[in-house]
């Protein structure tokens, strides 16, 4: 027992002490790791370098830790560990997380002790962590208290700095990959993903196409540093103009890719002729939103799943093309809008799997297909390639007799090689897009209409416990209170290609609402309607739900 529980107890102690934790707070790691207030979190940073050297030596593996509270406002901060092969941490160490962090004081190596029993955890392997930061005014401080987490407990590091969530991903995995997955600096990055996107248009852009140009919303976050290193690697023919550059405004106010989704118009400080193609990264730049205004200055935006459209519907062409017995598969959350699984399924005849929100959720149902391609409607989205279709995509790749087929598995290749499979990357998803765009010649607007989406309304309700709702297939259905859904399938039925579901949230006392229908006159009269059930139903509190739009 003693061999597992060799920490240094006097240098934990010190440090532990230079990290107080504040009074009466407690918080929860979820899928986004911990996010609060920026001044609450210097214990929980240096808790999470104690924690991530744990990790790393239980699984003999180099282990992330990000510190980013992505499209939050400037002055929240958050944390996130990146288990070995770039994915997020596993649940059961999210537990070990949050007790680690509500830990009094005087329990810290109570709790360290408990989780390397449990965990069998050997104390005298070494442990590795890289460390990455976002451009918030107080990242570079709480890097810094990680690192005393990690040096509290032996730990070696390499601080990265300056990087997007993705570009953390992608280290980790190439560093515990052997390099097998890209070359482990932000460089060997730059030129994974710009050699694949200049193999896979080439053809295009030497035939003489004229020059892309591409309005982007950096969010004023770390998504226009990088993007800025990245340019010169790219061809000049794609051409990117950068807005909300960080250069002045705060970080996600007003602009990124959430602030456009959510309030569906132009980001503050971005000038957008008729039909010109833009769009937003988040602040970590994890998330990507496309959009652009009409000849009659109309907005029109294109979200995840529009974007995961574009993506499969290429994908399952290619497949074709190849003649390969490779399955794909499309995975969305019950947010997605109804028209977009209806043309994946009934056009494209791409199978659609629903899972309940959360991109761990999705992630986990993709890796079940040869390729599985997944987009929450906030942009946050990737495609995944199963090892035997990889493996089969290089192979034909390189020994295809028929020219055509070939092709295609060389073109599959560098898709492989353009996305990030470990996460949503802003970047390496805006790349294969505009890739798709150039190659099947579509404009935004084309792009747009492939599909309409139908009208819809997302409002919220409070109620004076959260966990009164509980729900099945996916999120999609409320098992209680009783009669809640009997309620909900009433009010559907009032209005034509209508739908609606009610799930509570993550983090506070709130039920949210979805509803669409054939107009977005009725998707906001049943969204009402849906919410004051939720209101009678599950203990609303405050003021009752009324139609405002």
């Amino acid at each position: 027992m003693k061999r597992k529980m060799d920490m240094d107890l006097n240098a934990i102690t010190k440090f532990s002490a230079l990290h107080a934790k504040p009074d009466g707070l407690i918080l929860q790691y979820g899928t986004a790791g911990f996010r609060t207030k920026a001044n609450c979190l210097d214990h929980v940073m240096y808790r999470m370098g104690l924690l991530a050297v744990l990790r790393s030596k239980q699984t003999k593996s180099t282990i992330g830790v990000m510190v980013t509270a992505s499209h939050n406002p400037e002055e929240d901060n958050g944390v996130k560990l990146i288990d070995p092969l770039g994915e997020m941490l596993a649940p059961s160490w999210e537990e070990h997380a949050t007790c680690l962090a509500n830990a009094e004081e005087q329990n810290v190596h109570a709790v360290l002790a408990e989780i390397c029993h449990r965990e069998a955890v050997n104390q005298q392997q070494k442990a590795m962590i890289i460390i990455g930061r976002d451009t918030r005014p107080s990242s570079e401080k709480l890097s810094q208290s990680v690192i005393d987490g990690v040096t509290a407990l032996g730990g070696q590091y390499h601080d990265y700095g300056l990087v997007t969530t993705p570009q953390l991903h992608y280290l980790v995995c190439c560093q515990n990959t052997n390099g097998q997955y890209g070359k482990a600096t932000v460089e060997g990055y730059y030129q994974k993903l710009s050699k694949a996107f200049v193999d896979l248009t080439k053809q295009t852009f030497s035939n003489g196409n004229e020059s892309r140009a591409l309005k982007i919303d950096c969010a004023s976050g770390i998504g226009a540093l990088k993007l800025k290193e990245m340019e010169h690697y790219l061809p000049r023919e794609l051409s990117l103009h950068l807005f909300n550059d960080g250069s002045k405004g705060k970080l996600n106010h007003l602009c990124g890719a959430d602030f456009v989704k959510s309030h569906q118009k132009l980001p503050l400080g971005i000038e957008v002729k008729p039909n010109e193609r833009c769009c937003s990264f988040d602040g970590d730049a994890d998330r990507i939103v496309y959009y652009y205004n009409d000849a009659a200055g109309h907005f029109h935006l294109i979200d995840g799943d529009k974007i995961a459209t574009l993506i499969s519907s290429f994908l399952k062409e290619l497949l074709l093309e190849v003649g390969e017995n490779l399955k794909i598969g499309v995975v969305q959350t019950a947010y997605a809008n109804g028209s977009s699984t209806q043309y994946l399924e009934e056009i494209m005849k791409v199978p659609v799997h629903c899972t309940k929100t959360g991109v761990k959720h999705l992630h986990h149902k993709a890796q079940e297909f040869d390729i599985g391609v997944y987009f929450e409607a906030n942009g946050h989205g990737t495609v995944l390639f199963s090892k035997t279709a990889e493996t089969k995509i290089r192979q034909l790749a390189k020994e295809e007799m028929d020219e055509k087929k070939r092709k295609a598995a060389m073109m599959l290749e560098n898709v492989i090689d353009l996305i990030n499979q470990t996460v949503g990357d802003a970047i390496s998803d805006m790349l294969l897009v505009e890739a798709i765009l150039v190659l099947k010649g579509l404009s935004v607007q084309q792009w747009d209409g492939i599909y309409t989406d139908l009208p819809n309304r997302q409002l919220k309700v409070m109620v004076a416990d959260r966990q009164v709702i509980d729900t099945t297939d996916a999120e999609r259905r409320a098992v209680r209170p009783v009669g809640l859904q009997e309620a909900i399938d009433d009010l559907v039925k009032k209005y034509r290609s209508s739908r609606a579901f009610v799930r509570p949230s993550g983090t506070e006392d709130v039920v949210r609402v979805y509803a669409e229908a054939d107009s977005q006159e009725n998707a906001d009269k049943l969204a009402t309607e849906v919410s004051l059930a939720v209101f009678q139903l599950a203990g609303g509190v405050g003021e009752r739900p009324k139609l405002v739009f």
